[in-house]
């Protein structure tokens, strides 16, 4: 099992490219599902989660090529297409590894009319996001059953699902995937759907804009309500994934907790609003530079505008306690509350971070305070007093986004961490030790026995 070991201490400096987004990619990739042209997606992270769902795409009939994107740090290209419409069953086997692979719900059930998809992770139903899913598509009229631990969706009688107004909010908020898979599901419905209390985060106007392209017609994307106009069929489609906003945001702070002074290409700053105004009043100096050039000479620039800036980022040596509270986009996101935590640790004074996505999303609390921390968690807060130095201790990676954070604490710690069970990071960051490498830190992959 692989893990990282970090000498800290070393101020990161130089250029680092942001990938496409984790969580843009997977949804974009199965709703080539929903037609029977080839989907072809540019900039496509390298990760373990996108070969997963990957293979389950072929298993479902839709073949997926993978092909060098346009360089080494550009993300893959994805030629998806389908060839075998009578798949319509995702085992648990590829479902249970990752709970985006649930995705897969809505598109086969509107384009094949009949989806048999295991429950992701053994969750319960009632209790769970996935729950706003089957509300979302037995809204459209869909027919949905649970039998040994796999759905069971049908469509109506007369063949299609029918457009109805639909209420996603849940008790943490709007459903992120649940938005994208009663969206995708309602492109091939008759009639109009109005989404309400649906996600704003970049990812599903990211999504929106491609199921525009392959000929939907939906408007709001970016909103809490969306309205989707169903259309016989889609077709084909050509499109490049947004920049990854918490690989960004990852990388900024990496930046800060090491005193460093680090250009980061293709920042989705537009899509950081909340978080940026975090950093800033902690103290950290975020100022855009010149974007560098491509092979033919121009301007390399992102997606669209706002998204894929270059940005310089420095800090200064004294950080400022805040207050953080974790918010649906666009609020400050869950996804960097364990990152920020650790700059947290080494300001001066006491800060306060409130989870309201997911109140028990605390597992890192336990590996920081190994690293000398001062943390006291009550409830759904952690009270943080800033101290001056953390100190390099073995660690145990919890989950992706709490890995990410120890490795923060890695780079700006005084002696030797050692991160175990970093198969978690493979999942959302790209040679993650490779770019931090390039930037200057000490850190590199090691093989241990399992524990």
């Amino acid at each position: 099992m692989d893990a990282f070991v970090i000498h800290g201490g070393q101020r990161l400096r130089g250029r680092v490219r942001i990938q496409g987004s984790k969580n843009a990619a997977l949804p974009l990739m199965t709703v080539a599902i929903l037609t029977d042209d080839e989907v072809v997606l540019h900039d496509v992270p390298r990760l373990t989660d996108v070969d997963n769902l990957a293979s389950l795409l072929n298993t479902l009939g839709c073949r997926v090529r993978q092909g060098e994107g346009n360089g080494p740090d550009h993300g893959q290209t994805l030629h998806l297409r389908v060839e075998d419409p009578t798949a319509d069953t995702a085992e648990y086997d590829i479902v249970r590894r990752m709970r985006a692979t649930f995705n897969v719900l809505g598109p086969m059930l509107a384009r094949r009319g009949k989806a048999v998809v295991s429950m992701p992770g053994g969750c319960n139903i009632g209790d769970r996001p996935v729950d706003l899913h089957l509300r979302g598509l037995r809204a459209l009229g869909a027919r949905i059953e649970l039998d040994g631990g796999y759905i069971h969706a049908t469509v109506p009688e007369s063949g299609r699902l029918r457009g109805a107004r639909v209420f996603l909010g849940g008790s943490m908020g709007p459903t992120v995937t649940g938005t994208a898979n009663v969206m995708s599901a309602a492109t091939l419905a008759e009639g109009t759907t109005i989404l309400e209390s649906a996600a704003c985060e970049p990812e599903i106007v990211d999504l929106a804009d491609l199921l525009n392209r392959m000929g939907a017609r939906i408007g709001g994307a970016g909103t809490p309500r969306l309205t989707i106009e169903g259309v016989e069929s889609l077709h084909g489609a050509e499109h490049a994934v947004i920049a990854d906003r918490i690989e960004a945001g990852t990388y900024i702070m990496a930046a800060a907790v090491t005193n460093g002074d680090v250009v980061i290409d293709n920042c989705p700053v537009d899509a950081l609003t909340a978080a940026l105004d975090r950093l800033v009043e902690i103290g950290i100096e975020i100022t855009p530079v010149e974007s560098p050039l491509d092979r033919s000479g121009a301007v390399a620039t992102g997606p669209a505008s706002g998204m894929g800036q270059s940005v310089r980022v420095a800090s200064r040596r004294r950080l400022n306690p805040i207050t953080v509270t974790t918010q649906p986009h666009p609020g400050f996101p869950t996804d960097l509350q364990a990152q920020i935590m650790v700059l947290l640790a080494v300001a001066d004074g006491n800060s306060i971070i409130t989870e309201k996505i997911f109140p028990d999303r605390f597992l890192h609390v336990a590996e920081l305070l190994r690293m000398g921390a001062s943390l006291v968690r009550n409830g759904s807060s952690v009270l943080i007093s800033g101290v001056r130095e953390l100190i390099g201790a073995p660690v145990m990676a919890s989950d992706l986004r709490a890995s990410a954070g120890l490795v923060l604490a890695g780079l700006g710690a005084r002696g030797v961490t050692t991160i175990n069970r970093v198969y978690h990071l493979d999942r959302g960051y790209e040679k993650m030790e490779v770019n931090l490498q390039n930037l200057g830190a000490r850190i590199e992959r090691v093989k241990r026995p399992a524990v």
